[in-house]
């Protein structure tokens, strides 16, 4: 399991990477030399899209989302890992279908291509495809180990009370 949180991590890392670069590229060689990297702007676009699919995906099975624990703070642990659990199937009913759709754009992009140089948009959006498909995955993983009581925190680490620690 830690080898496909690892991968996951790192494949949205390296896209993320890919970006910057490619951007910063960009500016160096607009700026210095008055030229343009072709489909710069398309591409950053399609790496976006790969990184945020991946992205999700590590982000929903470490229950890292951006939350207000209003609630989940009052809780015992029983009540939060229930809690955990609701967060993660809602989650689950919109990744699953979102998945799927992903497929179905995939599936729909014929022969479809970059404007200046031609890349097939297939392989982009197959890459995203894959990561929104591995997001539902991580996200059934982490339902099912909630409900097995063996789920991490899910980023909920518990606060050191004043004076009883670091």
């Amino acid at each position: 399991m830690n080898r496909l949180l690892s991968a996951t991590e790192n494949v949205a890392a390296v896209f993320l990477l890919a970006i910057a670069l490619l951007t910063a590229g960009n500016v160096v060689l607009r700026d210095i030399f008055s030229l343009q990297i072709p489909d710069w702007f398309d591409g950053s676009k399609q790496l976006q899209a790969i990184a945020l699919f991946w992205g999700i995906a590590i982000a929903t099975y470490r229950g890292g989302h951006i939350c207000v624990d209003i609630l989940w703070e009052h809780l015992g642990d029983r009540g939060r890992r229930w809690l955990d659990l609701f967060a993660t199937l809602v989650t689950l009913g919109f990744l699953a279908p979102l998945a799927w759709m992903v497929w179905v754009k995939v599936s729909g992009t014929g022969t479809q291509a970059s404007s200046d140089l031609r890349l097939p948009l297939v392989w982009f959006y197959a890459l995203g495809a894959v990561g929104a498909t591995v997001a539902a995955l991580l996200g059934a993983l982490r339902a099912i180990e909630l409900a097995r009581g063996r789920a991490s925190d899910g980023g909920h680490a518990p606060q050191p009370e004043a004076g009883h620690g670091s």
